[in-house]
């Protein structure tokens, strides 16, 4: 009898514990149903972002052949801009160089003049300079001065065509 009592309980405990077995199970199994349904989700929106993506990076990809098209049209004009502002820079520098002669011969000059002025002379003699110093140019000198300041025009604008050309080169 007692091995009787002793299988019932193994019985109704191996019962109760294939009862809570099984509502482990079905727990377990809805759990990795939503985990399914989770992965399937993310999937998805996986998916969906994997084609922005690409989208994103075939624009970006677009714009940035457009921009490198647009720099290479771009590029001859700053060239130019660039090849301006070196020959004004070079133009700059003759006038500079002509003007800065001019001013030293014309500062020459004014003192060559004070120097011949500094002789004491007699009050006719100043008359006669002053006048002389006034009313003594002739066509022949105005034209000569005339030819003076041509001429340094003409050198300035020689010595920057030679430059430009050993650049060209």
């Amino acid at each position: 009898m007692l091995t009787q009592i002793s299988v019932a309980i193994i019985a109704v405990a191996f019962a109760v514990l294939v009862f809570f077995l099984i509502k482990t199970l079905k727990a377990a199994t809805q759990s990795l149903e939503k985990v399914t349904e989770t992965l399937q989700d993310v999937q998805k929106t996986v998916d969906e972002l994997t084609y922005e993506v690409k989208q994103t990076i075939r624009n970006t990809n677009d714009i940035t052949v457009d921009v490198q098209h647009k720099m290479r049209q771009i590029d001859p004009v700053l060239d130019t801009v660039k090849n301006l502002g070196e020959a004004l820079s070079e133009v700059t520098y003759a006038v500079k160089q002509v003007s800065s002669g001019m001013v030293s011969r014309f500062k020459q000059s004014r003192m060559e003049q004070n120097a011949r002025t500094e002789v004491p002379l007699t009050a006719q003699d100043r008359t006669f300079q002053s006048y002389d110093a006034v009313y003594q140019h002739t066509e022949a000198e105005e034209k000569s001065r005339g030819r003076n300041w041509l001429a340094y025009v003409d050198t300035a604008v020689g010595l920057w065509n030679s430059f430009r050309r050993q650049k060209a080169r």
